[in-house]
């Protein structure tokens, strides 16, 4: 553990070593006594975690070393020592950069002791916070966290590794339960804005009238109710990454203030007649097709192109082939570790019948599908019996839209393609039927 350095600049030695005596009491801390901000000036390079400065030195005033100080390391705490009370030279100086004030009298000492516990309290907790965010991005690099190695999601991390490498806005597509929010998180944390807030917003979660106070907060007085100044997700997300989920949902009025804010990178609290700058990378995800939403009067063009950015879209579950396997076997695996439970094996009839299902739930179904087949095995394995289906969903997918029967022919043609890889030899196989009749469907771009 590094010891904790305290600079004493006091040009009363006897003084000086009072406090030095009295704060070495603690073995952690390093103390070092100077006569002049000078001397205290050309030992900065030791990195200082605390400086006790007398105000009147012989050669500069605690002005003059406060802002040296502050130059060479904006962080460093400085507490001034006074031979005298003087308010307004107090305030001056704590409004440049002073971390506290005292009067030299008998309770300094133990004064400077305390100043001395908060002040590594405060770093400790800032040491937890930096760890913390570092453990944040081990847990979301997106090849750990994206289970699969599907053709489908390999382009997926081609994709987030270039979403890194810029603030460019993201635009997420799938349906629900895909993982989109762990893509967002994925790119964030992944990015230079990691260390930063990750805000997520559900834009359907809150009611149309309050959507504005919530993105862009309020002042004290804007309205009935409203007591204090609230800040809003966009403030918070100041350096950060703001996640606008289900954007395609927003109400036409507030798509037209989004925009302005887009446009502008200020906003101005509800109530409020003051601008304030933000500076948040934005990642927008829907199961919309917003073009198709814009053609219909629903979503406004101009905040559609000004969202559409990178556009990565994120394939559904019955799509990904052997995936389904991959994921299955992690949710298994996650489940019984989190409930200290022996580890479970995946049977092969079980395995048939998960690679069988569509999936309209996505990566979340399989994930409760998974968790409950945990619970229902009175065995070490996960037997076809434990692999339980909502009813509901049990009918294929395509049969969830109407269509003519060659629109169903060139669905299920596209699902196996997909699903196994574009193997077309293995498709024609599975389906019966001829390999010249889907080149000849994929050459008209019928699929």
């Amino acid at each position: 553990m590094n010891p904790f350095k305290i600079f004493i600049v006091e040009d009363d030695l006897l003084y000086g070593e009072m406090l030095k005596y009295h704060l070495s009491l603690n073995p952690d801390n390093e103390v070092y006594i100077f006569e002049t901000g000078a001397e205290c000036l050309k030992n900065l390079y030791k990195g200082p975690s605390l400086i006790s400065l007398d105000y009147s030195l012989p050669d500069m005033s605690g002005f003059e070393v406060i802002k040296k100080v502050k130059e060479y390391n904006p962080e460093t705490p400085i507490v001034i020592v006074s031979g005298q009370e003087d308010i307004s030279t107090a305030v001056k100086l704590l409004k440049d950069g002073a971390y506290d004030y005292f009067v030299k009298d008998e309770d300094t000492k133990d004064r400077l002791w305390n100043t001395l516990k908060n002040i590594k309290e405060r770093l400790e907790l800032k040491e937890e916070i930096n760890v913390l965010k570092e453990e944040i991005g081990k847990k979301y690099e997106f090849k750990k966290i994206i289970k699969g190695n599907s053709v489908a999601i390999q382009e997926i991390y081609k994709l987030i590794e270039k979403a890194t490498r810029s603030n460019i806005t993201i635009s997420l597509y799938g349906e629900t339960g895909t993982g989109k929010e762990i893509v967002a998180k994925a790119i964030h944390y992944n990015s230079q804005r990691s260390k930063y807030s990750f805000v997520p917003i559900n834009v359907t979660a809150i009611p149309s009238e309050l959507i504005e106070s919530e993105l862009f907060g309020y002042e004290k007085g804007a309205f009935t109710g409203a007591n204090t100044r609230k800040i809003g997700k966009f403030e918070v997300a100041n350096k950060g990454t703001i996640f606008l989920d289900e954007i395609g949902e927003m109400d036409i009025n507030m798509q037209a203030k989004l925009l302005r804010v887009l446009q502008e990178r200020e906003l101005y609290r509800v109530g409020g007649n003051k601008p304030i700058k933000f500076d948040s990378r934005i990642i927008v995800a829907t199961n919309k097709n917003l073009a198709k939403e814009v053609q219909e009067g629903n979503f406004r063009e101009d905040l559609y192109y000004r969202l559409l950015g990178l556009p990565i879209e994120i394939p559904p579950l019955r799509y990904r082939g052997n995936d389904i396997l991959i994921l299955a076997k992690y949710f298994v695996d996650d489940f019984c570790a989190e409930n200290k439970m022996n580890k479970l094996q995946i049977s092969a009839s079980a395995q048939e019948k998960l690679m069988k299902y569509p999936y309209p739930g996505n990566v979340r179904e399989l994930k409760a599908v998974m968790e409950l087949a945990c619970v229902l095995t009175n065995c070490d394995s996960i037997e076809e019996d434990h692999v339980a289906f909502n009813a509901i969903n049990a009918r294929s997918d395509f049969l969830l839209e109407e269509d003519t029967l060659q629109g169903y022919i060139k669905k299920i043609v596209k699902f196996y393609l997909q699903k196994y890889n574009n193997n077309v030899m293995v498709v024609a196989k599975k389906l019966d039927i001829g390999k010249s009749t889907i080149y000849r469907m994929l050459k008209n771009n019928e699929i």
